[in-house]
C-alpha cells in the first residue's frame, strides 16, 4: 500500500516546483524583470536580453534626438553658437533613424505575431491610403513642396508611432534623461526670455535666421517630453513641480495651443492619480473660483505676451489668419466634398484643424482619421480611468488622446505627431493587457496542496467504519 501511495503521489504531482516554473501572468508582480524582458521582444533565447536592451537604447535615443534634441539644436542656432548645419534638423535626424527603427519594429512583429494589434493594422491602412493619395496627386502635377512635406510628415508619424509602441517610459534610463531634458529646456526658456517672452530670433545673433524654429517647434518638443514624463510620475510633489514648471515654460514660450493643451492635461493626470476623487473635484472647484475672483490681479502680475490673447481672440492676428484659412478650407470642401482638393493652397497655408484632412485626403480620409483618434481610446477610458488600479501606460495614451483631439479641433494640422503617440501607446496597452502582465488572471486547476497522496488522504486503504 505504501508503494502504491508513493507511485500515485508521484503521478498526481507532475507540476514543477516554484523555483522551476516559468513566469506567467500570475507571476507578473513577483517577477517584473522576467515580464519586462518578455515584453521587450521575448528575449528568453540566448542573447535576447542584450538585443532588447540595445533596442530600448535605440528608441530612447530616437525620442530624445527628435524632441529635446530639436530644442537644444535650435537653441545653439538661435544663440549663434553654430550654424544650421542640419537645416531644420527634424528631417535629417528622422531619416537617420528611419532604417534602424523600421528593423526593430519588423523584428518585434516577426518574433511575436501576437504583437500585431488592430491599432497597428488600421493605422497601417491609413498610411497606405495617405501615401496613395500623395502619389496619385504627385503624378497629376501637385505642388512638389506640399508632396515633399507630406512624405516627410508620414515618416515623422511612423517614427513616433514606433517609439510609443515600444519605449519603456517607466524605465530609470528614460526618466532620468527625460527629467534632465525638461530641466534643461525650462532653464533655456527662462534664461533667454526678454520681458517675459522667449524668442531667440529677437536676440539678432543667429547665423542662419531663416532656419531657426518658431515657438511652435520649441513648444512641441517640450509638450511631448512633458507628457511622456509626467504621466509616469507617481510621486505627487514631483508631479506638481512638473506641472508648475511646464506651465510657466510654455507661457514664456508664448505657444498658446500647447499651453492650453498642458493646462488641459494637468487635471486629467491628477484626477486619475487621486485616491479621493471627490476631494479632488472640490479642490478644483475652489481653485477655479479663486482664480475667477482674482483674475484681474493675476493677469496684471503676469508679463505681457500673446498667451493673454486667449481672453480676447478677436484682437489676435494669428487667430484671425487661422479663421481665414478655415473659411478657405470650407470653400474647397464645398467644391470637392468627396475627394477633397489636394494641395489647393500655398505651402504652409493650410487649415489649422481637422478640416485639413478633408481637403487633402477627402471625406473618407477625414472620417478614418477621426475614428483613429477616438475609437481606440474610448473602451480604454471606460475600463481604466475610474478603476482602482493605476496604469501609467493607459494614462499616457489617454492624455495624448485628449490633447490630440483638442488640438485637431482647434489649431493643428492633421499630420500632427500627437496622433501617432496616442495610437502607439494604445497599441502597446492593447497587447500588454491581452497577452502580458496586464491581462486578467487565467482560470485553471488549483495547484496541489500536498506533495504526497498519503497527506491528502491520510486514511487511504483502511476499511470504512
Amino acid at each position: 500500500m505504501e508503494l502504491l501511495a508513493q507511485r500515485a503521489g508521484h503521478r498526481m504531482n507532475p507540476l514543477p516546483t516554484p523555483h522551476q516554473a516559468a513566469p506567467t501572468a500570475l507571476d507578473a508582480d513577483s517577477a517584473p524583470d522576467a515580464w519586462q524582458r518578455a515584453l521587450q521582444g521575448g528575449p528568453t533565447r540566448p542573447g535576447g536580453a542584450a538585443r532588447a536592451q540595445r533596442e530600448q537604447w535605440l528608441m530612447i535615443a530616437c525620442f530624445f534626438m527628435l524632441f529635446p534634441g530639436f530644442f537644444f539644436y535650435h537653441t545653439l542656432v538661435g544663440t549663434g553658437a553654430t550654424g544650421a548645419f542640419l537645416g531644420g534638423y527634424f528631417g535629417p535626424v528622422a531619416l537617420a533613424f528611419a532604417g534602424p527603427m523600421c528593423l526593430v519594429y519588423l523584428g518585434r512583429m516577426r518574433r511575436d505575431a501576437q504583437r500585431l494589434t488592430l491599432v497597428d493594422i488600421h493605422y497601417g491602412v491609413f498610411f497606405a491610403y495617405f501615401v496613395g493619395v500623395v502619389v496619385v496627386n504627385a503624378a497629376a502635377g501637385a505642388n512638389r513642396a506640399i508632396v515633399t512635406y507630406h512624405m516627410l510628415a508620414i515618416l515623422f508619424m511612423v517614427l513616433v508611432y514606433f517609439q510609443f509602441s515600444f519605449i519603456d517610459f517607466d524605465s530609470r534610463r528614460f526618466r532620468v534623461v527625460g527629467l534632465l531634458s525638461l530641466a534643461g529646456m525650462s532653464t533655456i526658456v527662462f534664461s533667454y526670455s526678454v520681458d517675459g517672452v522667449f524668442y531667440l530670433g529677437a536676440l539678432g545673433i543667429a547665423k542662419d535666421t531663416d532656419s531657426l524654429a518658431t515657438y511652435q517647434g520649441f513648444s512641441r518638443s517640450y509638450l511631448f517630453t512633458y507628457l511622456a514624463v509626467a504621466t509616469f510620475t507617481r510621486n505627487l510633489p514631483l508631479r506638481l513641480a512638473l506641472h508648475a514648471v511646464g506651465a510657466a515654460t510654455l507661457f514664456v514660450n508664448t505657444a498658446r495651443s500647447e499651453f492650453v493643451a498642458l493646462l488641459f492635461a494637468i487635471p486629467l493626470i491628477e484626477f486619475y492619480y487621486s485616491r479621493h476623487k471627490l476631494y479632488f473635484v472640490l479642490a478644483s472647484v475652489c481653485i477655479a473660483a479663486a482664480i475667477g475672483l482674482y483674475l484681474d490681479q493675476i493677469l496684471a502680475s503676469l508679463p505681457s505676451n500673446r498667451i493673454l490673447e486667449l481672453f480676447d481672440l478677436s484682437h489676435s492676428t494669428s487667430a484671425n489668419k487661422r479663421q481665414q484659412l478655415t473659411v478657405h478650407a470650407v470653400q474647397s470642401i464645398a467644391a470637392h466634398p468627396i475627394l477633397g482638393d489636394y494641395g489647393s493652397y500655398a505651402p504652409g497655408h493650410y487649415s489649422h484643424n481637422v478640416l485639413s484632412a478633408w481637403v487633402d485626403l477627402g471625406l473618407f480620409g477625414m472620417l478614418y482619421l477621426a475614428a483613429l483618434a477616438i475609437v481606440p481610446i474610448t473602451p480604454m477610458f471606460f475600463h481604466e480611468y475610474f478603476a482602482a488600479r493605476r496604469r501609467p501606460l493607459f494614462l499616457l495614451a489617454f492624455a495624448f488622446a485628449c490633447v490630440t483631439i483638442l488640438l485637431l479641433l482647434s489649431s493643428h494640422y492633421f499630420t500632427d505627431m500627437l496622433l501617432s503617440a496616442t495610437l502607439g501607446a494604445c497599441s502597446r496597452y492593447a497587447y500588454e493587457r491581452k497577452h502580458a502582465a496586464h491581462r486578467p488572471h487565467d482560470l485553471g486547476a488549483s495547484a496541489l496542496r500536498h506533495p504526497d497522496l498519503r497527506q491528502a488522504m491520510p486514511h487511504a486503504g483502511q476499511p470504512r467504519s
